[in-house]
């Protein structure tokens, strides 16, 4: 498995350089310029000055090599000198041609509330939807399962935008027990506040979830059913094996092999945000940092959100594989 894992980190490297230049070429297709949203006052020697400081006057090969720098050496050089409290040299970060700050910062400002919200919410989604299709598929076809499949194809079919919306007028509007407005800038101090923190987030957590928990349940369902039809079920209760004990660890950890690729690729969408949900709500997150940057034509804000995403389902591709292994012992990489 170690010999694997490292295999598997080692391939990563080419495969991250080969889709951020895509990326990079991609984004430098675009109809974009870093001084669109500069006064029109600015002469244009001026601009055009800007545009060579940020590189545009250099080959498309040179400002790739470059962004390489910026982001894999002199980001990763900066974080350490944070970390250990010392004085941060003078290095070309990569900056967003919104703000002129360092896209990385503004991405550690917007890290903690997108993970408050939907990192909770795919954590609530995961716990709710394995054990309602572990046992959905052990009372197949009755009330229970029914209602189950119900609900998973209503959270799955009706769209974030329109249970978000719903959400706001039925619990902010009609009843007023939640705020329609995730406030960003509350900080938990005491108990009253985190009781506020806890009300703001439980419709945006709520409408994730569901949506989360309808595909994910809709997946074990399936494994689980195909799992108890097999030999070694009917083997172990041929023994004399207690039946919780046939579901929860023989039915359920073998369910479990195909479920955990769902959930590990769904990982990543924890740290993109979710883009719609989060406009609903107003919450100050990821999501809408690359809506914001897309929109003002901010490519090195859309370029580096974009990498990390795709190097993100890499590695969370590589978890799920290696917990193959131990999920199933017939598994062997070495």
């Amino acid at each position: 498995m170690f010999h694997y894992t490292i295999r598997r980190l080692l391939l990563a490297i080419p495969t991250l350089l080969v889709i951020s230049l895509i990326i990079f070429l991609l984004l430098d297709l675009a109809p974009s310029d870093p001084t669109a949203n500069l006064p029109l006052t600015i002469p244009p020697e001026v601009r055009e000055k800007i545009r060579e400081s940020l590189g545009f006057n250099e080959p498309v090969h040179i400002r790739f090599l470059l962004w390489l720098k910026q982001f894999f050496i002199n980001e990763p050089l900066n974080v350490i000198e944070s970390w250990l409290g010392l004085e941060q040299g003078d290095r070309l970060r990569v900056l967003s041609w919104q703000t002129r700050s360092p896209v990385v910062d503004l991405i550690v400002q917007r890290l903690p509330q997108t993970l408050w919200v939907v990192g909770m919410s795919y954590v609530v989604g995961v716990l709710i939807a394995l054990p309602i299709g572990i046992y959905s598929a052990y009372r197949q076809y009755s009330w229970f399962d029914q209602i189950g499949t119900l609900i998973s194809m209503i959270g799955f079919s009706v769209p974030t935008f329109f249970t978000g919306v719903l959400a706001i007028v039925v619990f902010s509007v009609w009843l007023g027990w939640f705020p329609s407005i995730y406030d960003t800038t509350h900080k938990v101090t005491d108990w009253d506040s985190f009781l506020f923190q806890v009300r703001q987030m439980i419709m945006p957590v709520c409408v994730l979830a569901l949506y989360n928990a309808a595909q994910i349940s809709r997946f074990m369902r399936a494994s689980a059913l195909d799992n108890l039809n097999q030999d070694y079920v009917r083997t172990a209760r041929a023994k004399g094996v207690r039946e919780r004990s046939v579901v929860l660890i023989h039915v359920l950890r073998n369910s479990l092999i195909p479920v955990v690729t769902v959930i590990a690729l769904g990982v990543p969408q924890i740290f993109g945000g979710a883009i719609i949900t989060e406009q609903i709500f107003k919450v100050n997150g990821l999501g809408q940092l690359l809506i914001i940057a897309i929109q003002g034509g901010d490519v090195p804000t859309v370029q580096t959100l974009t990498f990390i995403f795709a190097a993100l389902i890499v590695f969370f591709n590589l978890i799920a594989d290696v917990l193959y292994g131990l999920l199933d012992p017939r598994i062997r990489y070495d």
